[in-house]
């Protein structure tokens, strides 16, 4: 059979349209005070016998959206979904009299508010007998046919609020995503931390390592720099004399897109002070201990083939040690040509001019990384690629640092918090060299952190989770993009 054209249904909707308006009704109407959503019902009389409702008068009123609609003549069986789920309506032409004969110009995807009474159906389904139906939002554009088996991924980023209204399971995503959320502002709240918000919007693009996104200020006229992290604001508020604050916000990097980034992305950081990265790892395990729990009901989730184990304590190894785990030479850790030559033989892609310690990193990403199922912190390590972080007493090459993965993605980053504004500002100029060089990822000077420092910052912890990762394992969500409503995307191509 063939299938009408688009155009076609838009315009057999219209005239649906007109000719409610011209029997004086109007398709978009403005209010509606439902007595009930779809899950009221459900808790509240869905144990209810079949008997029971006869037996008694049981009246609802509720709003949603038709999204299935069946026509037997003298009755119509429809099912209204709310923001809380569906249930099943039952509209007949002896209660409904002269208005029943409206209901042709129903359709799926209209929203409507009835009120009627609660019965069973010979099939057992609790259903609203509609005494009263009122149009509140017409619609003209058909919710699209087999949207649930759909191929095109981008075409549901693109059009979410259709994916929202045909697939629960998306809805039930990002309302997992604000229960984590809130749970995590309800253990740093118990735990005396103070939320705080500072700057989007930096003069310059610091406290990371990434490339950043330019805007322009005209009044002011200068150039501005979309943030790339929160970090160095925080730190000047723990010199300020907070000594616990966190921010929850979306931080900006002018990276790739993949199914672990996107260039606008939430973020958590928060700061405590006299403490360093040891306290922190215990007190991640607890954070992340209790939103699993309070969340999921388990400290086991599943994500995709693997049952994650969040209970504590997690495993910790030093960068160096998870290298030679996963079977790297010890010999090539000081000689960066050995590194970069055992690389490029193992088919690991090593940017020209890298150091030492930068074609180590590569390696562990593409080497250790993905075999970081449970929870594991990865401690220790070099100078170079953390030049925020405290150096370690025991060996002043690396500092104390762990970053977080779990499922084979980093979760977290975290440090002692380097403090001492001399070591500060040499590595700053240090990192300059490579800026110098057109490395357009190396942030610039920021003085005036500098000049916060001499004040002096009290000895701090401080770490940042990523809430889209986070999410990603929680719900069992392989893309980034899946747990962002709106991720970014080309045009539109017409």
């Amino acid at each position: 059979m063939q299938e009408t054209p688009l155009s076609e249904l838009i315009q057999q909707r219209i005239k649906k349209l007109d000719t409610l308006r011209s029997l004086g009704i109007e398709p978009y109407n403005g209010t509606f005070e439902p007595s009930h959503s779809s899950e009221q019902i459900h808790k509240e009389y869905g144990e209810l016998e079949k008997e029971q409702f006869e037996n008694q008068t049981i009246e609802v009123s509720i709003a949603g959206r038709i999204i299935l609609l069946r026509d037997f003549g003298k009755a119509v069986f429809a099912h209204l979904q709310d923001s809380k789920g569906k249930i099943q309506i039952y509209l007949r032409k002896d209660i409904l009299g002269d208005k029943f004969q409206l209901i042709k110009n129903l359709d799926i995807g209209d929203i409507i508010g009835v009120s009627g009474r609660l019965f069973r159906t010979k099939t057992n389904e609790l259903t609203i007998e509609v005494h009263n139906f009122e149009f509140l939002s017409k619609s003209l554009r058909p919710l699209p046919e087999k949207w649930h088996g759909l191929k095109d991924i981008e075409a549901r980023y693109r059009q979410r609020y259709v994916d929202l209204i045909v697939n629960p399971s998306v809805k039930e995503t990002f309302v997992k995503r604000q229960q984590i959320i809130k749970s995590l502002r309800d253990f740093l709240e118990e735990e005396g931390f103070l939320e705080v918000e500072t700057p989007m919007m930096h003069t310059i693009a610091g406290g990371a390592r990434a490339k950043p996104f330019k805007t322009y200020h005209e009044a002011l006229d200068m150039e501005l720099f979309l943030r790339i992290a929160p970090e160095l604001y925080l730190k000047r508020l723990l010199v300020g004399g907070f000594e616990r604050v966190y921010e929850i916000g979306k931080n900006f990097r002018n990276e790739g897109i993949s199914t672990k980034h996107n260039p606008e992305f939430t973020m958590i950081e928060f700061y405590v002070a006299y403490k360093d990265y040891n306290w922190l790892m215990s007190f991640t395990e607890k954070l992340l201990s209790y939103i699993v729990q309070k969340v999921c009901g388990s400290l086991q989730v599943k994500f995709g083939d693997y049952i994650l184990d969040f209970t504590p304590p997690y495993k910790k190894i030093s960068m160096y040690d998870a290298l030679k785990e996963r079977g790297v030479p010890e010999n090539i850790f000081k000689d960066a040509e050995l590194a970069r030559k055992w690389a490029l033989e193992k088919g690991i892609d090593i940017p020209k001019e890298s150091s030492l310690s930068k074609v180590l990193d590569e390696i562990f990403k593409e080497v250790v990384e993905p075999q970081l199922i449970q929870p594991t912190f990865i401690i220790d390590y070099p100078v170079e690629l953390s030049p925020l972080a405290k150096r370690k007493r025991d060996n002043p090459e690396l500092v104390e640092r762990f970053e977080l993965f779990i499922a084979g993605r980093e979760i977290a980053n975290a440090f002692s918090e380097l403090n001492d504004p001399i070591d500060q500002k040499e590595r700053f100029l240090q990192q300059l060299e490579e800026r110098l060089k057109g490395d357009e990822e190396v942030p610039e000077l920021d003085e005036d952190f500098i000049r916060a420092l001499e004040i002096g910052m009290p000895p701090a912890a401080g770490e940042g989770i990523g809430i889209d990762r986070l999410v990603m394992l929680l719900t069992d969500n392989q893309s980034i993009r899946d747990v962002i409503l709106f991720p970014l995307l080309r045009p539109e191509q017409k």
